[in-house]
């Protein structure tokens, strides 16, 4: 490989993640850390490892001009940035770029199209996907008129964010109003663009999203779909591989469509190209495209034998795709659980802690990906994920026994965690049914927080 040396600028359980891919490829890795993760796993497990910050984000995984000094200040050839902090963030890839960087991800001007939400639906529309009904808005009156001709309820979109950042949902021209200057300052505050749009809302929907890899060469496929449906506040909490419960025929036109788009914008690297569901009827709209990987990428690297982050390296060393769209059809099923530091029982608080026990059971069929061991920090700056499970069967009950079995018999301490709602989610029988969409566990939520009522 021509990339030789590759800077993480990232943390927790991707940062560990990429640094296995480098050590497979045979690659040196430096971490990028934080102060509040100088003695973390990732820091230890790479072969150096420099701090950037102080713990706020703000002050180091989100600053570009520190991580590319520090790769720079290391030797190194390229730079991963994970997912959530600059991942999609076109300045760090130009930075690096101007820097005599590989950037670990697409050029920044496909990052600049995909991530300005208005410009990636008309490129839809030009590739000749569907998309929802709806229309950017400068005003209330604007707002309205847009509503009334598409139909209560609506959503209110940030255009120049994502992640399920900065949506509300307005069922009546009154709410509309309330909602569209919160949502403009919120969009403001967080991406720096207030720009609004209004769309229609899909009741029963679900969230079906299309793994593409693309190279330097022309070469683009898919791995197949996921079905990340279970989700809390637009936040995903289970994700599954292959979707449940989908027409064949669907299921190919899904697929083929996020392959057209990422042709359509000249995407390069891995993405992920993200359809809404009507599950009346089967009606797939184009919603959003992620220029990045994915925190789920495991379920589909587990029903095709793929390594997405050794692809992205290799896709970054201007090597021809390794994977092939044969390997679409998928071997058995796959589902990935989000285990977090929050306290179920007072609305999903964050609970930064020391983690004084952590133990998961190794099992056939399981896969864990964390950075979580005894004495681990848990600090209040980041995201609360301890680890990921993931567990692979023959087929979908095969890996929900898998699951449930290490989650029941797994034992994190120190602080308080989501393991008893996950244990009742995969144990409903409407997740053992595939009847779930997307506001289903918001739904849900009061039934299985009486059932986990000590």
């Amino acid at each position: 490989m021509r990339i030789r040396r590759v800077f993480v600028a990232n943390r927790g359980e991707i940062a560990v993640r990429i640094v296995r891919a480098c050590r497979e490829l045979g690659l040196e890795c430096v971490v990028g850390t934080s102060d509040a993760d100088r003695t973390g796993m990732a820091a230890r497990e790479a072969d150096r490892a420099v701090c950037i910050g102080p713990g706020p984000a703000g002050q180091s995984y989100l600053r570009d001009d520190l991580v590319v000094q520090a790769a720079l200040g290391t030797g190194c050839d390229a730079i991963h940035p994970g997912y959530g902090f600059l991942s999609e963030r076109p300045r760090l890839a130009r930075r690096a770029r101007k820097n005599g960087l590989v950037f670990v991800g697409p050029p920044a001007e496909v990052m600049e199209l995909a991530g300005d939400k208005l410009r990636a639906r008309a490129e839809a529309v030009r590739t000749g996907l569907p998309v929802l009904p709806g229309a950017q808005v400068r005003s209330r009156l604007e707002a309205r008129e847009v509503a009334e001709r598409i139909g209560f309820p609506v959503l209110l979109k940030a255009a120049g964010g994502g992640g399920g950042r900065g949506i509300k949902l307005a069922h009546d021209s009154g709410e509309l109003a309330t909602l569209l200057g919160l949502a403009r300052s919120e969009a403001s505050a967080a991406f720096g663009d207030g720009r609004i749009y209004v769309e229609r809302f899909i009741p029963a929907a679900r969230h079906i999203e299309v793994q593409v890899v693309a190279d330097e060469h022309g070469g683009v496929t898919e791995l197949g779909e996921r079905d990340c449906s279970i989700q809390r506040r637009y936040q995903k909490v289970i994700e599954e591989a292959p979707a449940p419960s989908l027409a064949s025929s669907v299921r190919e036109q899904i697929r083929d469509a996020g392959v057209a788009f990422a042709q359509s914008i000249s995407y390069r690297n891995v993405g992920t190209v993200e359809f809404v569901l009507d599950a009346a009827n089967d009606a797939f709209y184009f919603l959003e495209m992620n220029c990045r990987i994915q925190v789920e990428h495991p379920v589909t690297e587990a029903v095709t034998g793929a390594d997405l982050v050794c692809e992205q390296l290799r896709i970054a060393d201007r090597q021809r795709l390794s994977v092939a769209r044969a390997q679409t059809e998928p071997r058995g099923h796959a589902i990935e659980c989000r285990l977090t530091a929050e306290d179920v029982e007072h609305d999903f608080r964050p609970t930064p802690g020391t983690v004084s026990r952590c133990s998961i059971p190794s099992l056939a069929g399981l896969r864990v990906d964390t950075h979580c061991e005894l004495g681990t920090v848990v600090p209040p700056f980041y995201d609360s994920l301890l680890a990921k499970l993931i567990g692979h069967g023959r087929d979908r009950g095969e890996a929900i026994t898998v699951l449930l079995e290490a989650l029941e018999h797994a034992q994190i301490e120190g602080v308080p965690t989501n393991r008893g709602l996950l244990c009742k989610v995969l144990s409903h029988p409407d997740f053992a049914a595939g009847a779930v969409s997307t506001n289903w566990l918001a739904q849900t939520l009061p039934e299985l927080q009486e059932v986990l009522q000590p």
